[in-house]
């Protein structure tokens, strides 16, 4: 059975960091991309960021661009993010995906259950 299990969320002041991970199990995703999604409260779900499989294609949201870093540890099984100047507006459950290629959710096969980040003024 296939399992991604992220965690790292919690809360934190803006302008803080915070660091998610996401664990897979249940099969090797080292050949496929992962990414970053996230829902704040009534809205869509979001693309944030991806990396492909050997992380030389690695793409974010313009929202994120400069302020979080994605990254890969294949021989973990583990996609990180690393979420720096974080602001309110960041809020959200935070979504790992894998076996996707687009910013488009209906693209990716696997997905966590997702870890609440939330950010105070």
């Amino acid at each position: 059975q296939v399992q991604l299990v992220e965690s790292g969320g919690g809360l934190v002041q803006a302008g803080g960091s915070l660091r998610l991970s996401c664990a897979a199990s249940g099969r090797t995703f080292s050949s496929v991309s992962m990414g970053w999604f996230r829902q704040a409260p009534g809205k869509e779900r979001e693309f944030v960021a991806v990396i492909s499989w050997s992380s030389g294609n690695i793409y974010y949201a313009d929202s994120v661009k400069g302020r979080f870093t994605i990254s890969r540890d294949n021989a973990k099984n583990t996609v990180y993010l690393q979420m720096d100047s974080l602001k309110p507006e960041d809020t959200a459950v935070y979504y790992c995906a894998a076996d996707g290629s687009s910013g488009r959710v209906a693209d990716w096969v696997y997905w966590g259950q997702g870890t609440q980040v939330t950010v105070s003024l």
